[in-house]
């Protein structure tokens, strides 16, 4: 009977680093999956979730492919609770059914599963130690601007419509400070990584 692996849990907000901290610790050994990805799998049109979230939002949100745009999907959800509680109640199941079988199928050592939604989805639960990456309001408003193209009232918009970071930090069990430079993260996690590994 093989070993189960240890499930880390890794979140944060928006553009708070998850996804460097998620790289380093492939590096040092682990599984990385990314839920975001798995979720976006599950609204593919051969997704399980494709036909309820057009039903729920309309066909205005596909693209001229039949896919749907996530760009005209967010602008729906994002300004919107009642909105974004019903997508997430239509996708968060089947993505959730989809990471625990990717973590069942896995031969590592260790599996990391990135989800901003990690803690709001109850996926939390079923896992060994829950990282948190945090930076300060004004890097998290700095990194989406440079990387999403962002105008700042767009990115202050998506950094203010999800849940105070103190949340976040309040139920980690490794707490990642992404704000300085690379190599500062990176001693962050191989500390952690050290312990985990013991």
């Amino acid at each position: 009977m093989t070993r189960a692996p240890y499930r880390i849990g890794l979140t944060g907000n928006i553009a708070t680093g998850k996804s460097t901290v998620a790289k380093m610790l492939v590096a040092l050994g682990a599984e990385h999956i990314d839920a975001d990805r798995v979720a976006h799998e599950m609204i593919a049109p051969e997704g399980p979730a494709y036909d309820e979230v057009v039903a729920a939002f309309g066909e205005q949100i596909l693209a001229p492919d039949g896919r749907i745009d996530r760009g005209k999907l967010g602008a729906r959800v994002f300004c919107d609770e009642a909105a974004m509680a019903r997508l997430e109640s239509l996708v968060h199941p089947p993505t959730i059914e989809a990471v625990a079988r990717q973590i069942a199928a896995s031969d590592a050592p260790v599996v990391v599963v990135e989800a901003i939604k990690l803690l709001e989805s109850g996926m939390a639960a079923s896992y060994e130690a829950i990282w948190v990456a945090t930076c300060d309001a004004s890097t998290q408003l700095a990194r989406l601007m440079a990387q999403r193209g962002l105008s700042r009232a767009d990115a202050r918009q998506r950094i203010e419509a999800q849940p105070p970071q103190e949340e976040k930090i309040a139920r980690a069990d490794v707490v990642i400070d992404t704000d300085g430079a690379l190599a500062e993260t990176r001693a962050q996690v191989e500390a952690a990584w050290r312990r985990i590994r013991r």
